[in-house]
């Protein structure tokens, strides 16, 4: 007989706290371990239980869910889904925070206590999704140290014999925001090459990514707009927007509705096969930690074309699945620590002034 998923449910609110409970009890591969009404009772079944997954809202009291995951992942790594109402700005980056601090996703609370079996299988199928995650202990803590280390050199390739780099694009999945927050913090205050970002995340909570972000490195973060001009985004961070393919044509980013890529819209496929076109050996792109193989085919037309293609490290990636397929495909050239792939990009802008000066 199968193992039983064993789940702690997080939540304030008795009502919507009943209905997770509920549903959870309901489906016959999972065990409820415990259920909290705020951060600290979270914490201490957390500490006594041991569960395998749990869900968690941001708005608690004694103890905001913020507060108990970055305990939790300090001193009792667990998968934790974030289960959030909020939509507001404040409450959004909250989210954003949670998931840098090691919170596996993100999936909306139930809208009413009307029956809604859709949202019903999408919470059953997420929780046994993120059940399966072995998360990073301590992800901030783990990355900080790794960034005390002194970084290995830029491999010398990284501007040898290659046409100077004009663009950086980026895409991750699941564990994404701690790791592209490390990166942009790590790259330096000068650092002028644009960078297109795609991150999977369930909307609604995506709205205020490109703000959070902007405030949490000081790089200048903005939305992508159809019909920017790439060269505009010199230096700057443009983000894919919810629900739409971002991709460039003739040094114009286009956003389109064109069918999702492996279930995904925005889809990292999408945006590297057409920096592959538009840039060539022109452009580097990063593949960072992610569920799935959303991005291995874009980023080997990148390294076919000539371009610089870097993936995320098993070490420092919250989920090694979209990395490990580029790399199982022959299209990464350089496996990074997180510090790592800031060091590399930042020789590649230094090769690339060196080449126009």
């Amino acid at each position: 007989m199968a193992k039983k998923i064993r789940v702690l449910v997080v939540e304030d609110s008795t009502t919507v706290r009943k209905r997770l409970l509920d549903i959870l009890d309901s489906d016959p591969d999972i065990e409820i371990v415990g259920e909290a009404e705020d951060g600290k009772r979270a914490i201490e079944l957390c500490l006594q239980a041991r569960p395998d997954v749990i869900t968690m809202d941001m708005m608690l009291p004694i103890m905001s869910g913020m507060s108990a995951t970055e305990y939790i992942m300090a001193h009792c790594p667990t998968p934790i889904l974030v289960v959030s109402a909020s939509i507001n700005r404040g409450e959004l980056f909250k989210i954003y925070e949670a998931l840098a601090a090691g919170a596996v996703d993100v999936l909306e609370k139930p809208v009413g206590m009307e029956s809604d079996d859709d949202w019903e299988l999408r919470f059953i199928s997420m929780v046994k999704l993120v059940a399966r995650i072995h998360v990073i202990t301590h992800p901030r803590a783990r990355l900080a140290a790794l960034s005390r280390r002194k970084p290995a050199s830029a491999p010398a390739d990284s501007g040898a014999a290659k046409p100077p780099c004009r663009v950086v694009a980026i895409g991750a999945s699941t564990g994404g925001p701690g790791a592209i927050l490390q990166i942009l913090r790590s790259l330096p205050s000068e650092f002028c090459l644009p960078i297109l970002l795609v991150l999977h995340i369930n909307e609604p909570f995506g709205s205020a990514f490109a703000d959070w972000l902007d405030a949490q490195t000081g790089r200048d973060v903005l939305c992508a707009r159809d019909g920017m001009q790439v060269a505009t985004a010199a230096g700057r961070v443009v983000v894919a927007t919810g629900g739409r393919h971002m991709i460039v044509r003739g040094g114009i980013l286009r956003l389109t509705d064109d069918a999702e890529r492996h279930s995904c819209r925005p889809s990292v496929d999408v945006l590297f096969e057409s920096v592959a076109e538009e840039y060539g050996a022109t452009a580097a792109a990063c593949l960072l930690t992610g569920m799935g193989r959303d991005g291995a085919l874009g980023l080997l037309k990148i390294r076919q074309a000539g371009g610089v293609t870097i993936a995320q490290d098993e070490t420092t990636s919250v989920v090694y699945g979209m990395p490990r397929e580029a790399v199982a495909l022959g299209a990464v050239m350089h496996v990074l620590r997180l510090d790592e792939i800031a060091l590399h990009l930042a020789a590649l802008q230094t090769a690339a002034l060196e080449a126009y000066a």
